[in-house]
């Protein structure tokens, strides 16, 4: 039997930042197209462990010039985080390559398949990866490209071998404007990213673009987000009933039964739906598929028990909204007492949305915040702004509930272990590092 090539065999591709969420999945992606793919990152992650253990390819840590193959027919990616200072970057410039923005390679992919992009400044992980849930639950084989790892397949990406491909549409750095797109989903609008806007208007025109490009548009009930397509748009949302054991909703005469907490969650469900009737799957199956979702990896992700006997979650949370849906979703679940570890992430979100972060923190019986983690930002950029600041503001809205500040890890850890007993539900949020403390409590880790 004779089989056709695939699309990228030949082409090489090396992965500057290969380690983080987005680019593994980039990787795997053009693994399975054919691709030869190399790739490095400044340090080790279970994104890299996992490329490594699936034969996609083996990363190198640290960036080193010498980590690029010989040969002029590489194209180098870059991760948004690498600047035009990384050394690999330099040398893939001085030898004459092609150097390529992750936005310019995910265009590719998108380019190949009937893309559903679903964008949004909140729940875009959880929510691209319901859609690929469902519509394999209803009978479409779609590849997926998830900025996390979906639990219930154990990885962020996969090509399938069907006609659609569901992937993130990210607006930090105007990446979602490079994809072909045939379904445009957007879930919520809000300004996220101040290092990169200067206002919200700013963030509406470029999802008002996004929107224009796709042939269909789906978004959430709501008259500001209806207004951002100039075209019809097809409309979502839930009213749930809430418990422990999660929510149930109806949606288009099926019942919807979700064990993810959270009102949050249902609407995401009810977006995953509406893109799997536009897309033809068979709904009642994917409504079912959605009843064994089990979640992101780092998204109200259950780690295990404290030698005390305080549950602890792990949560992606890192601005207020989520924060306040995370905090509403672990309300559900009737803890004893809710207590929340909070590591904000860049200075200049810290620095903008202190107040707002005190605000949502206020809802938890008790908070630690530690240190900003900086991300691609400098300290010294941001004088006086660290993590202090957001515990002021939370003990400012939280009315005698106590508020902790405790900048490093193992620090935190000792109090938390003294303060979270059985019946307690601990959560730790932030788009940071903070999940290793999570995981240091349950015993799975020191950091």
């Amino acid at each position: 039997m004779r089989h056709e090539p695939l699309p990228w065999s030949g082409r090489r591709i090396h992965v500057i930042g290969v380690g983080g969420a987005g680019m593994s999945a980039y990787a795997r992606a053009a693994h399975q197209l054919g691709a030869v793919v190399t790739g490095s990152d400044r340090s080790d992650s279970e994104f890299a462990r996992g490329l490594a253990a699936d034969g996609v390819l083996e990363p190198r840590i640290g960036h080193r010039v010498e980590n690029i193959p010989g040969g002029s027919d590489i194209d180098v990616v870059c991760s948004s985080a690498i600047g035009q200072e990384n050394i690999e970057r330099l040398a893939a410039q001085e030898r004459g390559l092609r150097v390529m923005s992750r936005a310019e390679l995910l265009g590719e992919l998108s380019a190949l398949r009937r893309t559903i992009a679903v964008a949004g400044a909140h729940g875009k992980t959880t929510t691209a990866s319901m859609i690929a849930v469902a519509l394999r639950g209803g009978g479409i084989d779609a590849g997926y490209l998830i900025g996390g790892t979906v639990r219930d397949t154990g990885r962020g990406a996969d090509w399938g071998t069907g006609d659609w491909l569901v992937v993130e549409a990210d607006e930090s750095d105007r990446s979602l404007l490079s994809l072909t797109v045939e379904i445009a989903v957007l879930l919520n609008v809000e300004l996220d990213h101040h290092d990169r806007f200067g206002s919200l208007h700013e963030v509406e025109e470029v999802y008002r673009t996004f929107l224009a490009g796709a042939a269909g548009v789906v978004v959430w009930d709501r008259p500001q987000l209806r207004a951002l397509s100039r075209g019809p748009v097809v409309s979502f949302d839930a009213s749930p009933e809430l418990s422990a054991a999660g929510s149930r909703f109806d949606f288009d005469g099926i019942g919807v039964e979700l064990s993810v907490p959270g009102a949050h969650n249902a609407r995401n469900a009810a977006a995953a739906l509406t893109v799997a009737k536009l897309a033809g799957a068979d709904l009642a199956a994917a409504a079912r598929a959605l009843g064994s979702f089990r979640g992101a990896v780092r998204r109200f992700e259950h780690l295990g028990v404290t030698a005390s006997g305080a549950e602890v979650y792990d949560d992606y949370a890192h601005h207020p909204s989520e924060i306040a849906a995370t905090l509403a979703a672990a309300r559900t679940l009737a803890p004893r007492r809710l207590i929340a570890a909070f590591q904000p992430h860049l200075y200049s979100r810290t620095r903008a949305l202190r107040r707002e972060f005190g605000d949502a923190l206020a809802a938890a019986d008790a908070v630690l915040v530690l240190d900003v983690y900086p991300a691609r930002e400098r300290a010294a950029d941001f004088p006086g702004v660290t993590g202090l600041g957001v515990a002021e503001a939370t003990a400012d809205s939280a009315r005698g509930k106590p508020v902790y500040w405790i900048a490093g890890e193992a620090e935190a850890a000792k109090l938390l272990e003294r303060i979270a007993g059985a019946g307690d539900l601990l959560v730790v949020m932030g788009a940071g590092d903070v999940d290793r403390l999570g995981r240091r409590l349950v015993g799975r880790g020191s950091g």
